[in-house]
């Protein structure tokens, strides 16, 4: 969950030829460039499917953990679990992919144009087929008597918690993730400290709704284990409240908080049509610096 999605990383490359084409312009080894940010794209969904397979296996993991050992594990433990998985796969994809892990979080980028259409859905698959993976996986690991009672780590919401109220919570919740998101990755006045206080945010955020709703924010960790055992009980609830508040959070970030000057605008709308790719965030900085006009 990071900002390096690029749209145009021409300096992150060694230039290419120049080609003469007969009867026409030159062009400069368009179809070795395509192929590279093919590359990327592909690596980048690669990335998020593993991150997504991790995040989903060790925070089900420890709630599965937590019924075989009698509560041992406590809110505490899942949360940690949760919140430390995340900060540290994040640091590890994030100059790959971004490090969403999260299809509500690629939503909120798409709808704040930091991604491309494709590749965002190309993300969210990822993300759904990774929790699948990981869920079946813990299935096959723990005995049946465990994961039957933690039912495979699938969310729910607490007896006296209603469908609207859990929607709220999740919204409320992905609303204060997509701010951290923004303020500690996105920004570019934000130092960047990898992960770590996103996946802060998430341990709070258990920590303070997982009594409730279970402290999910995300729909494919709520997916995934739904999928493999079966129980689709409030599986609405995981899929609108995270959406509507990554996107609320993303939208005030964007374009009440985060400065943008009349140049930023500008470069950012020449290369909306441009092919996608998935660079660090210096690239776009320099690529920024690059299309400057020269001062007088």
């Amino acid at each position: 969950m990071d900002d390096r999605i690029r749209d145009n990383y021409a300096n992150d490359e060694p230039e290419l030829p120049e080609v003469q084409q007969s009867g026409g312009p030159k062009a400069a080894g368009s179809p070795a460039r395509k192929r590279g940010i093919a590359r990327k794209n592909v690596s980048a969904i690669v990335a998020e499917l593993i991150g997504c397979f991790l995040f989903v296996f060790v925070g089900a993991g420890s709630i599965m953990a937590n019924t075989w050992t009698q509560g041992s594990v406590g809110l505490l433990g899942i949360a940690i679990a949760h919140g430390l998985a995340l900060a540290v796969l994040i640091t590890i994809f994030g100059a790959t992919s971004g490090g969403h892990f999260n299809p509500a979080v690629t939503i909120a980028f798409l709808v704040a144009r930091r991604i491309k259409l494709a590749l965002g859905f190309g993300y969210i698959a990822a993300h759904l087929v990774g929790a699948a993976l990981a869920a079946l996986l813990l299935r096959t690991i723990f005995p049946s008597f465990v994961w039957k009672a933690a039912q495979l780590g699938t969310p729910g919401l607490s007896n006296s918690v209603s469908v609207g109220s859990g929607i709220a919570v999740e919204a409320l919740m992905a609303f204060f993730l997509l701010l951290a998101i923004y303020g500690t990755a996105v920004d570019t006045r934000a130092p960047k400290l990898g992960g770590l206080f996103i996946g802060l945010t998430v341990t709070a955020c258990v920590l303070g709704g997982g009594v409730l709703t279970g402290g999910v924010m995300n729909p494919a960790r709520a997916f995934g284990p739904a999928l493999v055992s079966g129980i689709w009980t409030n599986q609405i609830v995981y899929w609108i409240g995270p959406i509507v508040g990554a996107v609320l959070g993303a939208c005030v970030y964007e374009y009440l908080i985060l400065p943008r000057s009349e140049e930023e605008e500008k470069f950012r709308d020449q290369n909306a049509d441009a092919n996608e790719s998935v660079v660090p965030q210096q690239v776009k900085e320099r690529n920024l610096a690059a299309n400057r006009p020269p001062l007088a």
